[in-house]
């Protein structure tokens, strides 16, 4: 079993390494410029690398990404084998990323509390308390059902 410092710097190397190649190496026009690798991880054995991707497009254009890299993928394990010069050289597996959907559903979800609380804001303002300014009891009034306000405010 490697370590997890070996694990990361070959799952560095692997990002690095078939990033180069769909820039460069890879006629494919599936796999053009709108194709980013984002992260890649390494069981701790090195014997296989989820390579995580996002595509910028529709659905259309992720499905031919993904069929591109499913392609491709010999020829960047090759290309992996080769930069990394170890024994075995791990399998490679793509993944879509999903940081883009999410974040785009955080800022969804951020916009509408915004509204929300701009919403509540218009609503409040010029509005009065419902109770008194200040709800607290102070030392020495009575809690007798409302006797006490009669006469502390005499």
């Amino acid at each position: 079993m490697a370590d997890n410092a070996r694990a990361k710097k070959l799952a560095d190397l692997i990002r690095e390494v078939v990033a180069q190649k769909l820039q460069r190496g890879i006629k494919d026009p599936r796999l053009g410029s709108h194709v980013t690798i984002t992260d890649t991880r390494v069981t701790g054995d090195l014997r296989e690398a989820t390579v995580f991707y996002t595509v910028y497009g529709d659905d259309e254009e992720r499905a031919g990404a993904a069929a591109g890299l499913e392609s491709a993928k010999g020829m960047l394990r090759s290309a992996v084998g080769k930069a990394a010069g170890i024994k075995f050289t791990p399998t490679l597996t793509f993944v879509p990323d999903a940081l883009p959907e999410n974040a785009r559903t955080i800022e969804d979800l951020l916009d509408r509390a915004r509204d929300l609380d701009a919403r509540v804001r218009q609503e409040a303002s010029g509005k009065d308390y419902a109770g008194e300014a200040d709800p607290y009891r102070k030392p020495g009034e009575d809690d007798d059902n409302g006797a006490a306000e009669g006469g502390a405010s005499a």
